[in-house]
């Protein structure tokens, strides 16, 4: 009897534990999207809503975000000069920031490549420059070979472009291969344990350089305090470990240009892996090195302006559009 009453107390207090653990995170989550509401339209594409922000005219530029970002990751970019001149369209991934993802779906580097490739064809944006940063450079490396006609050209910023066989220290939580423990996980714990150690993942994810102050609200990094974002990093991490050794065989057949800028200092990817290996592997890619880490365009926003700039110097002129290979894809409004 005793053992059955203290089987029960136990069960009762782990039951309760788990009660608040969920009720806590409801709780950020709702204070996070307070604090970083959404600031853009919405896409409807194969039943999912893509985030995007769109601002300014003329030559369109496409960013894409990286691991557990959303389209702030951007925000320290002077923007508004290049709003002056280009059509400027930041995105959040499938499951990042304010895009959904089925929970069915794995977040493969094709099927990202797909959904930024009919936002293209929806925006009838004309062979745009696609800015990647990090796994968004991924993203971008995929959508150039898998749809090479979309794509004016690839600026990519500390991109992972190799496969990886150790995850980043800061992300190998993610690497939950149990898609009912990750969602456990995201409800219960992960909100909970990203907050007391979110000081020290943003000293190594920005180390080197310094984390700045306000990146949780300007930069959005508050949004990863939440389950869904959780899961879809999950989803993210077993993905490009499943995809990269794919992805990096066909390098040989891309056929727009790609800039890198890389950090000699980055802890997160190494660039004599994933950036001074690239110019071998295609004769379409130069490569840029700089002193610092993996979040430039945080960090050194003026110098990735100017990169930037340089790249959209060089890109070859405009052909004309191609009518569309995909079905209808409905705006919505915000």
């Amino acid at each position: 009897m005793l053992i059955a009453y203290l089987l029960g107390c136990l069960v009762i207090a782990i039951a309760a534990v788990v009660f608040v653990l969920r009720r806590f995170t409801r709780q950020i989550t709702r204070r996070a999207e307070a604090a970083v509401p959404p600031e853009g339209q919405y896409l409807d594409i194969d039943g999912e809503r893509l985030h995007y922000v769109d601002i300014g005219r003329g030559p369109a530029i496409v960013f894409i975000h990286g691991l557990c970002g959303q389209l702030r990751n951007f925000a320290y970019l002077p923007l508004a000069t290049l709003a002056r001149t280009h059509r400027i369209v930041l995105i959040d991934r499938p499951g990042s920031g304010y895009s959904t993802r089925d929970a069915q779906r794995d977040g493969g580097l094709a099927s990202q490549a797909n959904v930024v490739a009919r936002l293209i064809d929806t925006l009838a944006l004309d062979r745009p420059l696609v800015v990647g940063h990090s796994l968004g450079g991924a993203v971008s490396l995929a959508l150039a070979l898998d749809h090479p006609q979309r794509v004016g050209a690839l600026a990519l910023i500390a991109p992972l472009t190799q496969p990886v066989s150790d995850v980043p220290a800061p992300f190998r939580s993610l690497a939950i291969r149990h898609a009912g423990w990750r969602r456990w996980i995201a409800r219960t714990l992960a909100v909970p344990i990203g907050m007391m150690t979110g000081r020290t993942t943003l000293a190594y994810v920005f180390g080197p350089d310094d984390a700045p102050k306000d990146f949780l609200i300007r930069g959005g990094g508050v949004l990863g305090y939440r389950p869904g974002n959780f899961e879809a990093g999950c989803a993210d991490v077993l993905a490009a470990e499943r995809d990269m050794p794919g992805l990096a065989a066909r390098y040989g057949a891309l056929t727009v240009p790609v800039d890198m800028l890389y950090g000699r200092h980055d802890r997160i990817l190494d660039c004599r892996v994933h950036g001074e290996t690239m110019p071998a592997l295609s004769e379409r890619v130069r490569l840029t090195l700089v002193d610092g880490g993996h979040m430039l365009p945080v960090t050194q926003p003026d110098a990735t302006l100017q990169w930037l700039q340089d790249v959209v110097a060089r890109m070859p002129a405009p052909q004309a559009p191609l009518a569309s290979q995909y079905g209808a894809v409905h705006p919505m409004a915000h």
